[in-house]
């Protein structure tokens, strides 16, 4: 059986129109070049992009056919870290980074992926830390790769 190839990968901002169904992912699911995808009806569809993308919440996929696929992000468990102020938290933030852990950085907290020996180090900082689950869209490196605006345009295969 032959899956339904998508055809475009359409940022939030530009979605229009409702999608036929959804996929939910994990933050680390959402990156990918190619991969095949079971959607909320059942059916498997292949994502097979030219370079790796990075998938947002809100985001839809164009399916060879024209219709859309909704991306939903994950639900995941996390810690939500805060400080005493806001250099606290960049303090915290580098600690973090300096670890090389993905991290989602928010004006009043992080969040971080679930680590007793981190949650040990952060508390020893001042840190608050408390279990959560949210979804999760960490800070990409400097050497991810990405192209200026991509978050208002609209990839498209040519096969």
């Amino acid at each position: 059986m032959t899956m339904l190839p998508v055809a475009a990968h359409i940022p939030a901002a530009a979605v229009s129109g409702q999608p036929f169904a959804t996929v939910t992912l994990e933050a680390d699911e959402r990156r990918l070049r190619r991969k095949a995808l079971r959607l909320s009806t059942g059916e498997d569809v292949l994502l097979d992009f030219p370079a790796t993308i990075t998938l947002a919440d809100g985001d839809a996929l164009q399916l060879a056919d024209g219709r859309l696929v909704g991306i939903r992000a994950a639900q995941e468990v996390l810690y939500e870290v805060t400080a005493r102020d806001q250099a606290h938290l960049v303090r915290l933030a580098w600690h973090i980074g300096n670890r090389h852990l993905p991290a989602q950085l928010e004006a009043g907290r992080l969040l971080i992926r679930r680590d007793h020996v981190i949650r040990e180090m952060l508390v020893g900082l001042g840190a608050t830390v408390r279990d959560v689950e949210a979804t999760f869209s960490p800070e990409h490196g400097a050497y991810h790769g990405h192209s200026h605006g991509a978050e208002n345009h609209v990839l498209r295969l040519h096969r």
